[in-house]
């Protein structure tokens, strides 16, 4: 087997001078820094006291589901010689959260539209999202359904 190994560097920004003095003392600011990549601006959901205009861990979890399938279809397709010309995700996330204030996702729906070149080739297009499931690396590793509902059109 063989392993690939990730950093990531979280560096919180949202102390207001007092640290987390109290609950609404700080911001949940923070950068995402990952060597030679642009730096991301995070926060919590603004439900969680965070800032909307930044990115937040469940937007990012979505996110990851989302483009790891699209990456793996677009790779099946090439194999398959299917011809995408156009993809586009409207991914779609459910998170509980418990009365303790905890929580998990429960499910994630991803709608992919994918335009192809070959009206032939509509059904095996089709059929690939269920392999682009299956090797999907960030899905294969969460405890909630992912479930997929493609729409494969020629243009």
């Amino acid at each position: 087997m063989k392993e690939h190994h990730y950093t990531a560097t979280i560096q919180w920004t949202g102390n207001k001078g007092t640290g987390t003095s109290n609950y609404r003392s700080y911001e949940r600011s923070h950068t995402i820094s990952i060597a030679n990549k642009t730096i991301i601006e995070g926060s919590s959901d603004p439900a969680f006291r965070g800032d909307k205009t930044k990115h937040n861990p469940e937007d990012m979890l979505l996110s990851s589901i989302s483009s790891c399938h699209m990456l793996w279809y677009l790779h099946f397709c090439s194999e398959a010689g299917i011809i995408v010309t156009d993809y586009m995700d409207n991914a779609t996330g459910i998170m509980e959260e418990t009365a303790n204030g905890s929580g998990r996702f429960k499910e994630v729906i991803l709608n992919p539209a994918v335009i192809i070149t070959a009206e032939s080739m509509i059904e095996k297009a089709k059929q690939l999202h269920e392999k682009a499931h299956e090797f999907c690396f960030i899905a294969n590793s969460v405890n909630f359904e992912v479930k997929h509902v493609p729409t494969v059109s020629v243009k």
